[in-house]
């Protein structure tokens, strides 16, 4: 039969939730210990799109609340809120409607031409 690899909480917190999850590890001692696994991170999610933004390391909130701005956010207009690919969506949006409205304000001038 294999060894005996059951050790105990290292913490006063006994229930196996997802908060309290151990790796049992072998120290150099030859001793096994428990080791605390952290919760897997989210990351931040693109506010239009909802993929998780690319180059914003995925942290829990403390982690956001201590760490640098850098690493917060992106070089980029709406660096940590949207995704590369959705501000360049806005941005052509944006121009085409100004495009949009210059090619309405010709067609009013040439209409009001043709009725003088």
């Amino acid at each position: 039969m294999g060894k005996d690899h059951r050790v105990t909480l290292s913490r006063r917190h006994a229930y196996r939730t997802l908060n309290n999850r151990v790796k049992t590890i072998k120290t150099p001692g030859g001793r096994f210990t428990s080791q605390l696994i952290k919760k897997t991170r989210k990351g931040a999610m693109c506010g239009d799109c909802g993929i998780a933004l690319p180059g914003i390391k995925h942290m829990d909130s403390t982690g956001f609340k201590n760490c640098k701005k850098r690493e917060k956010t992106v070089s980029r207009a709406y660096g940590g809120s949207r995704c590369g690919t959705c501000v360049r969506q806005r941005i052509v949006r944006a121009f085409l409607i100004e495009e949009q409205k210059i090619v309405k304000k010709v067609l009013a001038e040439k209409s009001k031409k043709t009725k003088k």
